[in-house]
């Protein structure tokens, strides 16, 4: 097995470069290198893992530091940082087995076992899961109450686009995110991808405000359906419905329509409510006949 590069050699860089060139470093690299854009290029493929490692490690202030320090032996699953500073030393006793004796100053002895332990369990040989990422998507009003299916366009760091289907389930409010498993970015050494959450923002109906699952709407009745009563037609987001004004309702009176609301992402039986405010219509260019007879009204009101 060959020497490893060096991880600032890899990105270009000059040994100790600080964290805004390393991640200059890693993002034109990553797009020059990013097997989306080399056509199954097997070498490219190798620079783009050599790449994302450098930047995984170098990246994290503590992992840089080890780097910085010891190179790639800090990442070794034999390595033990206090050993490599010289403040341990190895033996082998009597019987074969092998010891390390440790010189306790008067420091904390619980800081000795946590760098004994990290250094037994923290190599750098575990699979590591991919960075999650996060996107947005535009839905109607109607697509957020019933549910649809979006294809979304996606641009990677190299600039390549491609579409992904996405179920948007009904009920979802703006601001709401929909989880992607597995469609973030790459794991490295065979670590699973990250996730993709996408943030949902939701259009306006005219004539319909949404509050939670709750939907508000305003009705106008004719004058005379507000003094004798009778039944009208209500939008719903269900279609329309036949809805009873009682005798002598008020301009300002709500009508609760039970289970006309937005159903529940937890609870597919359960529905929201719509509530309808009732606004009076005031009858414009009475005939004379018409007229004459309110006046009657007015007078033995």
């Amino acid at each position: 097995m060959g020497t490893k590069r060096d991880y600032y050699e890899i990105l270009g860089l000059k040994k100790g470069a600080d964290i805004s060139e390393i991640k200059k470093a890693y993002r034109k690299l990553a797009k020059k290198f990013h097997p989306d854009t080399n056509g199954g290029n097997a070498r490219a493929e190798q620079q783009f893992k050599e790449i994302t490692e450098a930047y995984s490690i170098l990246s994290d202030p503590k992992k840089k530091e080890l780097y910085d320090k010891f190179g790639h032996a800090a990442f070794d699953p034999s390595f033990h940082e206090e050993a490599a500073r010289g403040n341990t030393y190895g033996d082998f006793g009597r019987d074969g087995s092998f010891y390390r004796e440790y010189h306790f100053g008067d420091g904390d002895t619980d800081d000795l076992f946590e760098d004994f332990f990290h250094g037994m369990f923290h190599g750098r040989n575990f699979r590591q899961k991919g960075q999650d990422m996060n996107a947005g998507v535009s839905i109607g009003f109607d697509e957020a109450v019933f549910g649809c299916d979006k294809q979304i366009r996606l641009q990677d760091a190299s600039g390549n686009l491609s579409f992904l289907q996405v179920h948007i389930p009904a009920g979802i409010e703006s601001g709401q995110k929909v989880r992607l498993k597995g469609k973030g970015m790459p794991g490295i050494r065979g670590g699973e991808a990250g996730d993709l959450f996408l943030e949902v923002t939701v259009g306006e109906k005219p004539g319909f405000e949404r509050k939670g699952m709750d939907i508000y709407t305003v009705l106008q009745i004719p004058f005379t359906t507000a003094v004798f009563g009778g039944e009208v037609q209500v939008p719903t987001l269900y279609g329309k419905v036949m809805c009873r004004i009682r005798e002598g309702t008020q301009s300002g009176t709500k009508i609760r329509l039970k289970g006309k609301g937005i159903v529940s992402m937890k609870n597919a039986s359960v529905y929201g409510d719509q509530y309808v405010t009732i606004e009076i219509q005031v009858p414009r260019n009475l005939n004379p006949e018409a007229k004459r007879k309110l006046k009657e009204y007015e007078r033995v009101a």
